[in-house]
């Protein structure tokens, strides 16, 4: 009983906490992110992700252990492909490309409303929001702007098969699209060496801080990115 007493007694529990609400962010930052590819897929004439059961809120639908992993360590990653099936498109390639821009897009529109409401609650009086749940909230609201931003501008790059190649190579001729889709698993195990060395690390930095920067400006929320980041590692073990 003495063991288990001092394990509890020695347990960062803030620090659990702040690992909890980052994974619940980066779950459903996940989430909106494929559902959004899935629903527009479906949209434009494609039910192939409605069919794998993928147009879902349910977050373990969409996990990529790796994916996720590397959200909560480095801010950015990735979830588990929803699947579309060019053929089923009027406009294949085109609709490709809407499908990809659709799921960077969903996590830019939820980064702006998460730094909307962060930016409500900050300024409300200290009678209101100096209490633990709307600290938990703001800390939850920050890891969402963050890891959004992060999550849409890390699958904007256009390398295969993260969304912005599917948004460049739409406009190439289909020989050459085909060709790249063939082999896009193997340019994404170069994309995993290459965020494992950093080589991303720090243009994604300066573009998260500069759009973060962008929406808190909206909303004339001075020093808004600082308090973001200030929140996003209250209770963080990184």
């Amino acid at each position: 009983m003495t063991s288990l007493s001092d394990f509890v007694q020695g347990m960062d529990w803030w620090g659990l906490l702040g690992l909890l609400i980052s994974a619940a962010a980066a779950l459903f930052c996940i989430t909106i992110h494929e559902l959004s590819h899935g629903l527009t897929a479906y949209l434009l004439g494609d039910p192939t992700a409605k069919d794998a059961g993928r147009l879902s809120l349910n977050p373990i639908k969409h996990i990529d252990p790796m994916g996720l992993a590397m959200m909560l360590v480095a801010k950015v990653g990735w979830a588990k492909p929803v699947p579309v099936d060019m053929r089923r498109f009027k406009k294949p390639k085109q609709g490709m490309a809407l499908s990809a821009l659709a799921g960077p897009m969903s996590n830019f529109i939820l980064a702006f409303l998460a730094v909307a409401v962060f930016s409500l609650i900050f300024h409300l009086p200290a009678a209101i929001a100096d209490h633990v749940p709307v600290y938990i909230l703001m800390v939850f609201l920050a890891n969402v702007a963050i890891l959004s931003v992060g999550l849409g501008i890390f699958n904007l790059i256009p390398i295969s098969p993260l969304d912005g190649s599917k948004i460049l190579f739409s406009f190439l001729p289909d020989k050459i699209y085909l060709t790249i889709l063939r082999y896009e698993r193997y340019v994404m195990l170069l994309v995993l060496v290459l965020t494992f060395l950093g080589a991303f690390s720090g243009p994604l930095s300066w573009l998260m801080t500069r759009t973060l920067e962008g929406f808190c400006a909206l909303f004339g929320f001075q020093y808004g990115t600082e308090y973001l980041l200030m929140f996003s590692e209250l209770f963080s073990f990184f």
